[in-house]
């Protein structure tokens, strides 16, 4: 059968639709519309279906009372099926019962009554949330009304921080403040200002940072919860600390005229541990000199006056041998010391030069030649005491050459 014939769709010549055809479109309608008067109580008719009571359906109260049994128990399944809650590990389940807390739990698929009996808030504990203090996202989008802060020695810094915190009782989060992120942050900017106003704006900047966010932190806590805020603070960090962009030449001036004057000093402190050992060493050696001199001296000075004492008791035994003794040597003492040697001759005038040096030299000399030849020419021994060298003084040269001249003269009178 085409699709086009206008008899598709209905009953064939006795009335009924052909076997496996697709439904009746009418057929289901007028099923549907059946179905429906027998619901209202709709009576027949020639009058096209309008009742005797001006047209308006009669109900049929069973049937109408049954049907809104039904959709009675769906609504009241949905509804308390709408009480079922699942709370994950990281959570914390709060009912609320007529908008007062009831009770808190625990991780799991729960049920409560539905609302608006009961509700439920689900408050992570474990994700941790964060807070920027001087600055939105980046370090470059600065909030210079929460950034600027006074130390105490009157200056102004920029300091831009980060406040990481967790929940550790979900009611006092919920109920206790109105808006609990809001009162961290504020916690966190009063906090960092009270402590950066009792310090030195160097402390802040360089040596004192990890100590300021240490002292922030705990300030914080303290606050919150005195606010009982449920909040537990577990990190501060100082994002950046530097003067004002205005005076920020300046502060680099100052930072480089510091990191001078600690070389230099770093420096003369170098020379000054390599000189003062040096000199101490030297005192101390100078003083051990000084000290061994003087046991020196004072150990000669008390051997001279014992040998001294000894000597008075032999000269008092025997004076003139003790005498005769001193004498020779101290005669002993000097000539050892001494390589010129003066003779006065007695009876004859002459001043005879005994030059010890040379005669020690020349016996020297002489020694290793003996058992040998004599040598050709040698001066004879009445010459040699009057042989002046040339390291005589002037004064005894002039008087042995006057001396020699006269015995010269003498001489050749003689002869005449």
């Amino acid at each position: 059968m085409s699709l086009n014939d206008p008899q598709w769709g209905r009953g064939g010549n006795d009335g009924r639709r052909p076997q496996g055809g697709p439904p009746d479109l009418e057929e289901v309608w007028r099923d549907f519309n059946r179905k429906l008067s027998g619901i209202f109580g709709k009576k027949g008719g020639g009058d096209g279906g309008r009742g005797g009571n001006g047209g308006m359906p009669e109900m049929n109260p069973k049937l109408f009372g049954g049907g809104i049994g039904v959709v009675a128990g769906l609504v009241l399944l949905a509804w308390l099926a709408s009480g079922f809650y699942i709370v994950d590990a990281s959570q914390r389940g709060v009912v609320l019962q007529f908008g007062r807390f009831k009770e808190t739990t625990e991780p799991g698929l729960r049920w409560r009554l539905p609302y608006p009996i009961e509700s439920h808030e689900v408050v992570n504990l474990t994700g941790v949330r964060t807070v920027e203090v001087g600055y939105r996202g980046s370090e470059k989008n600065k909030v210079l009304k929460e950034a600027l802060m006074l130390t105490d020695d009157e200056n102004i810094i920029n300091i831009q921080f980060a406040v990481q915190y967790i929940l550790k009782d979900p009611v006092e989060y919920l109920f206790n403040n109105r808006g609990p992120d809001d009162a961290v942050m504020q916690a966190a900017e009063t906090a960092m200002r009270e402590i950066v106003g009792k310090s030195q704006m160097d402390f802040v900047l360089y040596e004192g940072r990890e100590q300021v966010a240490a002292q922030a932190q705990k300030l914080m806590q303290d606050i919150l919860d005195r606010y009982k805020t449920g909040v537990l603070i577990s990190k501060v960090t100082l994002q950046n600390a530097q003067p004002p962009e205005q005076v920020q030449a300046a502060f680099d001036d100052a930072v480089k005229a510091g990191q001078d004057r600690e070389r230099q000093k770093n420096e003369g402190q170098a020379y000054a541990n390599d000189v003062i050992p040096k000199a101490k060493g030297t005192a101390a050696r100078l003083l051990a000199e000084a000290t061994g001199y003087k046991q020196r001296v004072i150990a000669q000075a008390e051997g001279d006056a014992s040998r001294f004492k000894q000597v008075v008791t032999e000269y008092a035994k025997a004076p003139e041998v003790t005498r005769q003794r001193l004498y020779l040597d101290t005669m002993q003492q000097i000539f050892s010391n001494t390589s010129k040697v003066m003779v006065d001759a007695r009876g004859q005038g002459n001043l005879l030069y005994l030059p010890l040096d040379k005669l020690m030299q020349a016996t020297g000399a002489v020694a290793p030649t003996q058992g040998g030849a004599a040598p050709a020419e040698s001066a004879p021994r009445s010459a040699a005491p009057t042989v002046i060298p040339n390291d005589v003084p002037p004064q005894v040269e002039k008087q042995s050459d006057y001396r020699n001249r006269d015995s010269l003269r003498s001489r050749d009178r003689e002869a005449r």
